[in-house]
């Protein structure tokens, strides 16, 4: 009879986790070879892990909760979920969702109990992809998280308000990780190229070392889009294929170009340079295409910049730029389909929100065009520059007696009456003057329709019968002062419990 096997045995095959670097150094790409040894070694996300982040904190004051990473590929988040473990001097046990099941999670806690009644060690579960698992999979963990057996750090690419059964995430804190930036991407790199110990510039990498600089470099660090991960694997796949050709410069260390770049990612260079000309140029076709009513050229341009590893926020807030001032209120709907894909992009990320970006181009570029908006707040920006801010007339101000003098439209047939609402100089004056298609040839007709009937006398609405009559203002403000009075009351009655003493 084959000897049963402890709890110990069972969670090492399911994934505890061996030394960062047990494979021979060589033996490994460099993008595990330049792992983050230290917390301090991590590129970016200061806002979780910097000195003063939230999770550094939490290191320092001895307690790691259960949380749950989210971000981009290559972002760092199993990185910093291993320097997590050795920061607390816990011992870390790493799953995949797409490779383990209930049978290992309920083995792994089964150890983590013993270990922690033991010698008070504890585990950290980490578990990557852990969207993949499914809703039993996901319960099975709820009781082990609450209690502490086990402190889980979760890790998803995809948003965990979807993905994640509300019950476990709230049990977990979520930290999103944001892909690094452009000069973050280009320290990883630089540390890869000088590092002599783990990188390209001591026996791991080719003699003589590696000097990658100009278009190749910066191209490099553009097409990663924030992968480290993704930035590392190309950086060593260029210098693999510049050194077989025996590409050196003149100090002789092995120099990728620019096409050694382009093969190793399988992605040629764009021309697009988004910090300068190209940027512009491109930016300007893409808004002048959706003004000038081109679909075609408009998605041509949005895929350029996509391509070319723009902010596809950047993207996004022209959109709501073009909708307000080149539609306006011809469409007055197009202003909520930018606004909706830029929350799309929030809630989604790339790839799936390109769906949401060329919706928004499309519609923007076939739909009916107005700057007649812009054009009147102008006007009238114009005339606040050119006089200051006029007097406003005395029926107008918000004082008890002005507003006895004032008219309240509602009370009139038509929802309108006549009375000047400009200031006394600029009595007369007209800014907005509607265009003529979409939906503001009807915003045109009322505005006459009103302009025709402010010449008749007013007259006051009929009251329809059982309506009550009330005052909306005065009710509205009565009813604020009754709040105020019982959040008062609320507060004081709150105080006189705190202080009383507690009963015997």
């Amino acid at each position: 009879m084959a000897s049963r096997r402890t709890h110990s045995q069972i969670a090492g095959e399911a994934g505890e986790q061996q030394p960062v670097f047990s494979p021979p150094p060589g033996r490994q790409p460099l993008a595990a070879r330049m792992r983050p040894r230290t917390l301090d070694e991590v590129e970016g996300h200061e806002q979780l892990i910097g000195g003063r982040g939230t999770l550094r904190r939490a290191l320092e004051g001895g307690h790691l909760g259960s949380i749950l990473l989210w971000g981009p590929p290559g972002s760092g988040k199993t990185s910093v979920a291993r320097l997590l473990a050795d920061a607390a001097g816990a011992r870390l046990v790493t799953i995949s969702a797409v490779m383990s099941g209930v049978a290992e999670v309920r083995a792994i806690v089964a150890d983590a109990r013993e270990r922690l009644a033991m010698n008070g060690r504890q585990t950290l579960l980490f578990i990557d992809e852990i969207h993949r698992f499914n809703k039993a999979q996901q319960d099975a963990l709820l009781p082990h998280v609450e209690d502490g057996t086990v402190t889980l750090v979760g890790a998803t690419t995809e948003n965990p308000y979807f993905e994640v059964n509300s019950a476990l995430l709230s049990r977990l804190r979520v930290f999103r990780l944001e892909p690094l930036t452009d000069e973050q991407i280009a320290a990883v790199v630089t540390r890869a190229l000088t590092d002599p110990e783990r990188g390209l510039a001591g026996d791991l990498g080719p003699s003589g070392g590696v000097a990658l600089t100009g278009e190749p470099f910066e191209h490099l660090v553009g097409l990663a889009a924030g992968d480290a991960r993704q930035a590392l694997n190309v950086l060593e796949g260029a210098v693999s294929i510049a050194d077989s050709e025996g590409i050196r410069d003149g100090e002789g260390r092995v120099a990728p170009r620019l096409e050694d770049v382009e093969a190793a990612a399988q992605q040629r260079a764009l021309a697009y340079d988004r910090a300068g000309d190209g940027h512009y140029d491109t930016v300007s076709a893409f808004i002048k295409s959706v003004r000038g009513n081109d679909p075609d050229a408009a998605l041509y341009w949005l895929a350029a910049m996509i391509a070319a590893g723009e902010d596809p926020r950047f993207i996004a807030r022209r959109l709501i730029i073009l909708a307000s001032e080149d539609i306006g209120l011809a469409d007055p709907r197009a202003l909520d389909v930018a606004v909706a894909a830029a929350r799309a992009l929030d809630w989604v990320g790339l790839p799936e929100a390109q769906y949401a970006l060329a919706e928004a181009t499309v519609m923007l570029a076939v739909t009916t065009k107005s700057n007649a908006v812009g054009r009147a707040y102008f006007a009238a920006m114009a005339d606040v520059l050119a006089n200051g801010s006029l007097p406003v007339p005395d029926h107008l101000r918000s004082s008890g007696a002005a507003r006895r003098k004032y008219r309240y439209p509602h009370d009139f047939d038509g929802d309108d009456v006549d009375q000047q609402y400009l200031p006394d100089k600029l009595v007369g004056r007209r800014y907005y003057f509607p265009g003529e298609l979409g939906a503001e040839v009807r915003i045109g007709e009322r505005l006459d329709r009103l302009r025709d009937g402010r010449g008749q006398p007013p007259r006051r609405k009929k009251r329809v019968e059982g309506e009550p009559a009330v005052d909306p203002m005065a009710a509205g403000s009565e009813g604020m002062r009754r709040r105020r009075e019982s959040l008062k009351e609320l507060a004081e009655e709150q105080r006189r419990d705190a202080s009383d003493p507690p009963p015997d």
